[in-house]
């Protein structure tokens, strides 16, 4: 088993040492010969920015993005893990000091403003977390 996470993708900008290359990201079943007639099928665009300090990439040419399965793992745990456990201690946290249901939940979720201000303000180091690397289609 591999890790590393490999997307097909054409450079749609360069700017400095910064590649924009678009991905289609698919879901499995859209590969699938009744994708016509099926609801579930579905492919999105996304646009992933890429340092290169080599310059060796032109606009339109075909690459392939790579990175860590790892980087998946953190981006789960950042995104709906941490968040989960957050509101389920100050769930308990605020249940344990009021006797009111709906004010402990809602006071729960208004808890999580906090933490995505703080990954907001730490997303240029969580951006140097998450990076891929390019190689070209040989």
């Amino acid at each position: 088993m591999t890790n590393t996470i490999q997307h097909q993708g054409i450079v749609e900008n360069i700017n400095g040492s910064h590649v924009r290359v678009k991905i289609v990201q698919t879901t499995a079943c859209s590969s699938c010969s009744a994708k016509g007639h099926c609801s579930s099928s579905e492919s999105k665009e996304k646009v992933i920015e890429v340092i290169d300090q080599h310059h060796l990439y032109e606009v339109g040419q075909s690459v392939i993005l790579e990175g860590e399965t790892s980087m998946g793992l953190k981006a789960v745990l950042l995104a709906f893990v941490i968040p989960f456990l957050w509101v389920i201690f100050f769930l308990f946290f605020f249940m344990n000091y009021m006797n009111n249901e709906l004010y402990s939940a809602l006071l729960s979720l208004v808890s999580l403003i906090p933490y995505y201000i703080v990954l907001w303000l730490l997303r240029n180091y969580i951006k140097q977390e998450f990076t891929f690397k390019i190689k070209p289609i040989k």
